[in-house]
């Protein structure tokens, strides 16, 4: 799998970053989004590769790409990144709980 996903890194809702893994969120003009789901990956963002564990999730009719990138801390805003799908780990879902959730994060991370 090399699938790989550009564009502008836009303001998400901030549940990532709430949680404790805070994320970049991409908005894309590419026509074709690999299917829903949670991959590992890299993120090249100014010129920098990062390890990271991305999103492909439902929003509306749009596909919501986000992607937390392992050892980055500033501010991603209005920039260009890739995301670069590797292997993709589990489907997309919804979890009851905050804390279920913080643990699959937890889980999926260690793959990335």
């Amino acid at each position: 799998m090399r699938d790989s996903i550009s564009g502008k890194v836009i303001h998400g809702d901030g549940y990532g970053k709430k949680l404790g893994f805070p994320t970049v969120n991409l908005e894309t003009t590419k026509a074709y989004i690999p299917r829903e789901g949670v991959y590992a990956g890299d993120a090249i963002l100014e010129g920098k590769k990062y390890r990271a564990g991305i999103v492909i999730g439902p929003i509306g009719t749009q596909k919501k790409i986000e992607a937390h990138l392992i050892g980055y801390s500033g501010d991603a805003y209005g920039k260009e990144a890739t995301l670069q799908l590797k292997k993709y780990l589990r489907p997309y879902k919804n979890f009851n709980t905050e804390e279920e959730l913080i643990a699959q994060i937890k889980e999926d991370l260690k793959q990335c």
